[in-house]
């Protein structure tokens, strides 16, 4: 199938080298007025300027799209979920507006122990069913490439169970997923005071399996005060490389523990979330080879504050930006949300954005030779707005869904 896009009024995102973008480099997005797209199966083929059209095609394909102006983006990479849920937790959501703590919730059967006990009463079949739903809602909100974790099992035969219905999402969707092992994401009840007996279940009765199974692309730890410490994570950490699995690790949510030193030393690919950080944890993340993940609707709904976006890229870090997607502390995998939250309370301009979840997300997930720019060979996958009048308006208006189409590989969503 071969599809031809005319009259783009921007194409944005194009290149042909591309490298992890690290601080100001995030402000530069290579685009074209009045361009065109070849589409070929699944891939891009060609682009080029529109005057430019009659000697590279000379023969326009049947299937020719005049797009009258709207713009086409690459799709969203969200490298940083936990898509796979049973069930939702909205109640917990109204004991936050009463004023409880995250302890009083807990108190009450909140929290993830919460997530891990709805999960541990669905059936895989069922999961998959409510995952793949979600799966199509993101895909029509512009993400074509995912990461999803693991962690709300917590046991042997539940984490597996979460891990499987991934492995199935990625045979049947287009999308490109990545799947995280988060074994490590709380302390089961029955390992409450026996953080020591958990850790080894996880080491030498869930990694054997998740590797012979092929079930994990990543390993990811939760360090934090209260959770898994840095030489917890260190040590799982160690575990998963044994396996191949690199780590991805949550570090800097709620206090600054010594999780980023631990992730660099253990050569992360991504340490996510960083609500909180010291000067010189910034100065690391600026010289760190791997991404910083920021998850802003995970702050917007704990009314937490903000990453320092603009301190970290000028501190030359590689930022990324991922939605949290889950059922506690961020029930949206919508990217534009997360992108205009981005532009609005971080101070993000719309080109950083639009890089930050693009091509560094992409990067985030090992995807950069897939997905995340305008580049020949790359997989078709792109957003297709109505008519705007500029890229910041993608941002400035965010009440609104300004999207009109989306192809994930060359197939409409």
């Amino acid at each position: 199938m071969t599809t031809l896009f005319t009259h783009i009024g921007l194409l944005a995102g194009t290149r042909d080298a591309q490298e992890l973008l690290r601080g100001h480099q995030l402000a530069q997005l290579p685009s074209m007025e009045d361009a065109y797209l070849l589409v070929e199966d699944e891939q891009i083929a060609d682009y080029g300027f529109m005057y430019e059209l009659p000697l590279k095609i000379p023969q326009l394909p049947k299937n020719t799209i005049d797009l009258q102006g709207r713009f086409v983006l690459p799709c969203w990479c969200d490298s940083h979920t936990h898509l796979v849920f049973a069930g939702s937790r909205e109640n917990e959501f109204i004991y936050k507006l009463q004023g409880l703590s995250y302890a009083e919730i807990a108190a009450k059967g909140g929290g993830i122990l919460n997530s891990a006990k709805k999960l541990n009463e669905t059936s895989e079949e069922e999961l998959l069913q409510q995952s793949e739903t979600r799966l199509q809602q993101l895909s029509e909100l512009g993400t074509g490439a995912i990461e999803i974790k693991s962690g709300y099992g917590l046991s042997v035969e539940s984490e597996l169970k979460m891990l499987r219905v991934i492995k199935q999402l990625k045979q049947r969707s287009k999308l490109s997923i990545k799947a995280s092992f988060l074994g490590a994401h709380t302390y089961p009840e029955i390992f409450k005071n026996d953080h020591a007996g958990y850790i080894k279940m996880i080491i030498e009765e869930m990694l054997p399996v998740i590797a012979a199974e092929k079930l994990a692309d990543y390993i990811d730890v939760f360090c934090e005060t209260g959770f898994f410490s840095p030489a917890e994570t260190e040590q799982l950490c160690k575990a998963g490389a044994a396996y191949g699995l690199r780590p991805k690790l949550h570090v800097n949510q709620l206090n600054s523990i010594g999780g980023i030193q631990t992730g660099i030393a253990a050569n992360a690919l991504s340490l996510d979330h960083l609500e909180t950080l010291t000067a010189e944890e910034i100065q690391l993340l600026g010289k760190f080879d791997g991404c910083s993940t920021l998850l802003p609707t995970a702050a917007f709904f704990l009314r937490m504050a903000y990453q320092p976006a603009r301190a970290l890229i000028d501190a030359n870090a590689a930022v990324v930006l991922a939605s949290d997607y889950n059922p506690g502390s961020s029930p949206s995998g919508n990217m534009n949300l997360v992108n205009a939250i981005s532009c609005i309370q971080m101070k993000m301009f719309p080109e950083e954005v639009i890089n930050a979840s693009t091509l560094n997300g992409a990067y985030a997930m090992d995807l950069q030779n897939e997905v995340g720019s305008i580049t020949n060979g790359k997989n078709a996958n792109l957003i297709i707005t109505k008519p705007i009048p500029s890229l910041a308006y993608l941002f400035y208006s965010f009440g609104l869904i300004h999207i009109e189409k989306v192809m994930i590989r060359g197939n409409w969503v």
